[in-house]
């Protein structure tokens, strides 16, 4: 059974999509995609079915992501059941997502930056109303993040490459 593991900001346009094309990119470099399921989803219903930010996209894709078949969701209720990891981009959208999730399902909630060894902040900013640099800083925090995340759960876990 695979591990399954979300990603969620505010719109799923900018942030979560970027650290699942991210994240996946670096489990396929890690021999671990048969462990781990990646998907990505949005506290709010503003861009439900949207691709991701053209901005998120073209930074994705310069190192590499390709980000153009994903589309926004909304974290949905069968969500907090199906997941084993649900990763808030911050603190806001974490806040969203205690509120409502389910009390047995509470453990499965964190921040995503809490795996990161490089930065010492905790909260991925929203570059929506920056510039190219803010979606470049994105990619270097959920990168890093992604890193640690995958050292946690080969340790946690015991995963080793198939």
């Amino acid at each position: 059974m695979a591990i399954k593991v979300l990603f969620v900001c505010m719109g799923n346009i900018c942030r979560s999509p970027t650290a699942e094309a991210a994240f996946r990119s670096q489990v396929e470099a890690a021999g671990l995609s048969a462990h781990i399921y990646i998907d990505s989803a949005g506290t709010h219903d503003y861009h439900i079915g949207d691709a991701p930010d053209g901005r998120a996209q073209a930074a994705g894709q310069k190192r590499g992501y390709n980000l153009s078949r994903l589309r926004g969701r909304q974290v949905g209720p069968r969500d907090f059941i199906e997941f084993d990891y649900i990763l808030a981009m911050d603190m806001d959208n974490l806040s969203r997502m205690q509120e409502r999730c389910p009390d047995a399902h509470a453990h499965k909630l964190g921040l995503f930056m809490a795996y990161s060894k490089n930065f010492l902040e905790r909260e991925v900013p929203d570059p929506y109303y920056g510039g190219a640099a803010g979606f470049e800083r994105v990619l270097d925090m959920v990168e890093d993040a992604g890193q640690g995340f995958i050292e946690h759960l080969v340790r946690e876990k015991n995963l080793s490459p198939k």
